[in-house]
């Protein structure tokens, strides 16, 4: 029996073995190569960077304010009563429309009293001319003193008679005080009306106004008198109205421990009729220095409030920054912050929720909101 032909077959196994091995370890460098290929190429690769938007923190001072709900007051307003009984003779009370100061709206029946005025006239006249006879004898000595005293007493009794009579009259016709929208009314001639009916209502027709409001003890013993509130008609979203403050009642309320306070309107929109309710936005404690941000820039988190400050690392790059901050009131659309940042810093604005310490940003554009902060 010839070995050879299985010592043939054990080298090519071995030979077939040392191929395969060889084809192994050539499939794994490649491998290898390529993945250091992609981890180099990888590494080439450019680092995200995320777009916002950029403000600049402006420190000012703020005071904060709370809200009260005030009424408008016309300047002068009356409720229009007759002082003496009467008959009601002439009625002019146009509901709704504009009287001038001295017009006539209401007179009553006053025939009695001319009359009598008439008789008092008659009566003046006779004890004037009285008087005058007595006076020239008086001159030569032909009545005594005493009879001229009582004649000079008689006129001016009479004179004093017309005087009464006369001012019974006027009060019998009822002016306007001054020029004055009128209210509703409801009297009509040969109505009688007993002392003190109510015959309307008068609002003076100014351009100004005042609004009276309450307010806590505390917050009115910081108010003066000049001071600025902001007036809001209707839901609060219109115009803001400034009003000066007049007036601080000098008693707190026991109950509520609110103290009234009187401001007024310069310029009043037609629209704010008095008795009308209005919303007042008045200061409230000391005034504070602090910066303000936009409210994008504030982010919440496990750690408390904290903004994303923007800075440039050492090549150049801008970079976001955590920064632990201490937020303070919102006013309109930014919000205070009481420590931790300061005037002057760049903050990332919209878009701040997509960084994270370190973030490489790129700044599109400057906020809006804080271009009273920017150079």
């Amino acid at each position: 029996m010839n070995p050879f032909p299985e010592r043939h077959r054990a080298a090519r196994r071995s030979a077939l073995l040392l191929l395969t091995l060889f084809a192994l370890g050539g499939g794994v460098a490649a491998w290898k190569l390529t993945a250091a290929e992609r981890a180099a190429d990888a590494g080439m690769r450019a680092e995200p960077v995320e777009v916002v938007t950029a403000a600049v923190a402006t420190r000012r001072e703020h005071r904060s304010t709370t809200t009260s709900i005030g009424t408008v007051l016309a300047l002068r307003s009356v409720t229009l009563r007759n002082e003496l009984p009467g008959t009601v003779r002439r009625v002019h009370l146009p509901s709704g429309r504009v009287v001038d100061a001295g017009t006539v709206l209401v007179e009553l029946d006053v025939s009695a009293e001319q009359a009598e005025l008439k008789a008092l006239e008659a009566r003046a006249t006779l004890a004037q001319h009285t008087l005058q006879r007595l006076e020239r004898l008086a001159e030569h000595r032909a009545i005594s003193a005493i009879d001229l005293d009582n004649a000079r007493a008689e006129r001016d009794v009479a004179l004093a008679e017309i005087e009464r009579v006369r001012a019974i009259i006027a009060r019998k016709t009822i002016r306007a005080p001054f020029r004055a929208r009128v209210g509703i009314a409801n009297t009509h001639p040969g109505q009688f009306l007993a002392a003190g009916t109510l015959l309307t209502t008068l609002q003076s027709v100014d351009d100004a106004a005042h609004v009276d409001f309450a307010v806590p003890q505390d917050v009115a013993a910081a108010l003066r008198t000049g001071e600025r509130v902001d007036v809001l008609a209707g839901d609060g979203d219109g115009d803001v109205i400034a009003a000066r403050i007049v007036a601080i009642d000098s008693r707190v309320d026991p109950t509520t421990r609110n103290a009234t306070v009187r401001a007024r309107l310069e310029q009043s929109p037609a629209g704010l009729a008095p008795g009308a309710s209005v919303r007042v936005r008045v200061p409230a404690g000391p005034p504070q220095t602090m910066v303000f941000v936009p409210v994008s820039a504030l982010r919440k988190g496990p750690a408390g409030d904290h903004v994303f400050v923007l800075e440039a690392d050492a090549a150049g790059q801008t970079r976001a920054h955590v920064r632990q901050v201490e937020a303070g009131p919102t006013v309109g659309d930014e919000v205070g912050i009481l420590a931790g940042l300061e005037a002057g810093e760049r903050v990332a604005a919209s878009g701040s929720f997509k960084l994270r310490e370190g973030t490489r940003v790129s700044i599109a554009a400057a906020a809006p909101t804080s271009a009273r902060g920017e150079e």
